[in-house]
């Protein structure tokens, strides 16, 4: 198991990161989220022993202080792949085994389960140049996984991709990480990228960690209205309007209210009502923006069929498990 304790990363007195603490259990994939700028990047390096830092990072309970990158057992993959263009797919991904002396006769056996594993059976004789974006990436992931590292460190490794190809490729890696059983540490920028592929979140924001833990409790309980906001929550209510919704919905709420995207539905009985400022048709439904009386601009959905335009009048209702009241 990883476990940062009160690490600390600064350069020339400015704190890139600051007092982190956290824990990465065996197995599992832990997702650092943050924009550019927050410190996820200095993080990542510091576990890697790249970065000088003070506090403790350990594993499993022994401080890795003063251990050398290369004897930390941890495996890095980045988001431009780093192959090398002038051996073919095999010979990079038996790369790593190869520096360690692997006969070749085991590492062949090993490069073929590798190459399965990451759905690449029949590249090994192609040469990086030949591939796409995705099948690069597919590379580097192989290559790292070959000396069955304790620890993946990934950064920004979709990045580089189109957003398409990036959604599929997460949910991709998601499946490899687990049919390897390996221990993760994902950096990224792309909220929809973690919650493909990690267990667990950490947030981190000018170098301070906001929060951490399973995805699917910081999704539904944000610490803060910017927390919110960032994970991908449409609004941020205060005051009569959050009250509003509340009591649309059956709830009560002392402070803030996050609202998702599809927090507010179409309905004919609707305890809400408002005007409809845009609509976009989607595969799935109908998204609109929604002037509502006494809340204000605001995101809905309609899902049965209707397609109001701007200018109509609409009713809507407050579905209460996508709010979430803010402390």
């Amino acid at each position: 198991m990883l476990s940062l304790r009160c690490v600390t990363v600064a350069y020339e007195g400015v704190e890139a990161v600051r007092d982190v603490s956290l824990d990465l259990p065996d197995g599992q994939v832990l997702a650092v989220l943050g924009p550019s700028g927050s410190g996820k990047s200095t993080l990542l390096r510091a576990i890697a022993g790249l970065e000088p830092a003070t506090g403790t990072i350990a594993w499993d309970g022994r401080s890795l202080a003063g251990v050398p990158t290369h004897k930390r057992g941890f495996a890095l993959m980045f988001q431009d792949g780093q192959l090398f263009a002038h051996l073919p797919v095999a010979a990079n991904v038996g790369y790593p085994l190869r520096l360690r002396r692997v006969p070749r006769t085991q590492r062949a056996r090993r490069v073929a389960e590798l190459l399965a594993l990451v759905g690449l059976e029949g590249y090994d004789r192609r040469l990086p140049g030949t591939l796409s974006g995705g099948e690069r990436q597919r590379v580097a992931l192989a290559r790292a996984l070959a000396v069955e590292p304790r620890l993946l460190l990934l950064d920004e490794p979709l990045s580089a991709l189109d957003a398409g190809l990036r959604e599929r490729l997460a949910t991709d890696l998601r499946e490899i990480l687990v049919a390897a059983g390996t221990t993760a540490l994902l950096v990224t920028h792309d909220q929809e990228e973690a919650y493909a592929v990690a267990d667990r979140l950490a947030v981190v924001r000018e170098g301070d960690l906001v929060q951490e833990g399973p995805v699917d409790e910081v999704w539904r309980q944000p610490a803060d209205a910017e927390t919110a906001l960032f994970l991908g929550y449409a609004r941020v209510l205060t005051g009569a309007p959050a009250a509003t919704v509340c009591a649309a919905a059956g709830v009560r709420a002392d402070g803030p209210v996050a609202v998702r995207r599809s927090a507010l539905v179409l309905a004919d009985d609707g305890p809400l009502s408002g005007v409809v400022v845009s609509a976009r048709a989607t595969p799935d439904q109908l998204r609109l923006v929604v002037e509502v009386d006494g809340v204000g601009t605001i995101d809905a959905v309609a899902t049965s069929g209707a397609h109001p335009g701007p200018g109509e009048r609409v009713r809507l209702r407050a579905e209460q498990a996508r709010l979430s009241i803010l402390s």
